[in-house]
């Protein structure tokens, strides 16, 4: 299948951006999910932008989205061999606590695979992209950038650590693969400073959405990445209930349970 202009994905992340920092302050209306995370009017005002954007650009393919996902269609998976998967705010928390590490996620996802992905960051103006082609990263002024992972550092490398979820079991897990230095951050920008070569994995020991990391894998993959559930096969798409097994997100490092594909 053609796959939509990757600058009409960037300019979509973009415009949902605005749609975000528009909201971006202490008296943004809030509501709490039954499953007691957080949600804004900038959420859903990002998610008007991101489901109406893509149905002009593909009007044929159907949208699942976090701030609108039905359990029936938790619960049925992929709606298609080709869907979309859109987190219209991943790190709702990062944007209450006004830390910038929040992002706008979109990601095409065909037979299982993130083929295409667009990661905003509204705080900064930067949005990471991937497709096929190559993964880039585009600037508030317009400049753009190819990004790729990097080579293994020789003094060691360094692992990224959610600035939310942060759990014993990671550090064990870190202990146990020898990894001894590491940084947080937030969202799904972890993947993309893999991406980007600032980092070098991402485990990740924690209940995720889909819709939390495709588009951050799709850039990923652009870039020469990997994405692998713990048992060693790449993390796919479209699962019955639409959540993630445990996973790592990595650059050519490797351990004995992760190998290169």
């Amino acid at each position: 299948m053609a796959l939509p202009p990757l600058d009409a994905l960037v300019d979509l992340a973009r415009r949902a951006g605005e749609a975000i920092m528009a909201l971006y302050g202490p008296g943004v209306e809030r509501w709490t999910k039954a499953d007691e995370s957080p949600v804004t009017a900038a959420d859903l005002a990002a998610h008007e932008v991101l489901t109406r954007g893509l149905a002009v650009l593909t009007p044929d393919l159907p949208v699942i989205s976090e701030e609108a996902v039905t359990e029936a269609e938790l619960a049925a998976g992929a709606p298609a061999a080709a869907f979309w998967l859109v987190d219209p705010l991943d790190g709702t928390r990062e944007f209450l606590s006004r830390n910038g590490e929040f992002t706008v996620n979109a990601a095409l996802v065909v037979e299982g695979r993130p083929v295409a992905g667009v990661v905003g960051v509204p705080a900064t103006g930067r949005i990471y992209a991937g497709c096929p082609d190559g993964a880039v990263v585009v600037e508030a002024d317009g400049s753009r950038r190819p990004i790729r992972v990097r080579p293994v550092p020789a003094d060691g490398p360094v692992a990224l650590i959610s600035r939310s979820h942060l759990d014993p079991r990671t550090r064990d897990w870190l202990a146990a693969h020898e990894v001894e230095r590491s940084r947080q951050a937030g969202s799904s920008l972890k993947l993309c400073l893999i991406a980007e070569g600032e980092a070098d994995l991402y485990p990740r020991l924690g209940r995720t959405m889909e819709w939390d990391i495709a588009a951050g894998h799709a850039v990923l993959l652009a870039a020469g990445g990997h994405v692998d559930t713990l048992a060693g096969p790449p993390l796919t798409y479209g699962k019955p209930g639409l959540d993630n097994p445990h996973f790592l997100a990595r650059g050519p490092w490797t351990t004995g349970e992760a190998a290169d594909a």
